[in-house]
């Protein structure tokens, strides 16, 4: 599916469910993707209303932002997101967003680093990668391969129950048949984006090897 395709049917997606973050999400990505800087910012801005705890939005938002020219908004967003990753561990997301201030001749804020994962293990919570949340750890990977082990170790049971109904609305307004690798495809990559796998995670949990 072309890029101008993907955001015609992610358009369609938010508008039909304006709560729907991960549609916005997607939509945000594609026209990130595409250079519509301005309207991909808004897109994702309205992802972290709908979703404060995703570190990642605050990412794509803040280098949307520099694309449309607007640095002292993107500055408030990074540094945002730069704290939210660092609470959450989120090594990947972290360093993205310190490029990103970089390129607009901004230092990263210092940030107090509580031992939350140690914590979190002292009281028996399981805290989600995708929400910076305690959750429920899954009894075990959804499905097989090392995806599906990432998944069991990462994503709380709670995430990927809201996953699976955003699933099936993708299913639904896409009108996916999983006899078709393509449609498998489109529904695989709308997970990665839903779960945070971006191609960074997605090679790390291929061992570091290139993604095709």
């Amino acid at each position: 599916m072309s890029t101008p395709e993907r955001i015609a049917q992610f358009e369609k997606m938010a508008s039909a469910d304006p709560t729907n973050e991960m549609a916005h999400f997607s939509l945000g990505n594609a026209l990130l993707q595409a250079g519509r800087h301005a309207e991909a910012a808004r897109s994702l801005q309205r992802v972290i209303e709908l979703s404060p705890g995703m570190s990642k939005a605050y990412q794509l938002c803040g280098q949307a932002q520099i694309g449309a020219g607007w640095a002292d908004q993107a500055v408030v967003t990074l540094e945002r997101g730069y704290a939210l990753a660092a609470e959450r561990g989120d090594r990947m997301v972290e360093q993205a967003i310190a490029k990103a201030l970089e390129s607009i001749g901004r230092e990263p804020p210092r940030i107090e680093r509580a031992p939350r994962p140690a914590a979190a293990a002292v009281d028996g919570s399981f805290v989600c990668r995708r929400t910076g949340q305690p959750g429920t750890r899954l009894s075990g990977p959804p499905f097989k391969g090392p995806v599906g082990a990432w998944i069991g170790e990462n994503i709380s049971a709670e995430t990927w129950r809201n996953w699976i109904g955003q699933g099936t609305k993708v299913i639904n307004e896409m009108r996916l048949d999983f006899s078709r690798d393509k449609d498998q495809e489109i529904y695989d990559q709308h997970m990665r984006e839903y779960l945070g796998i971006d191609d960074e995670v997605l090679a790390s949990i291929a061992g570091a090897k290139p993604v095709a």
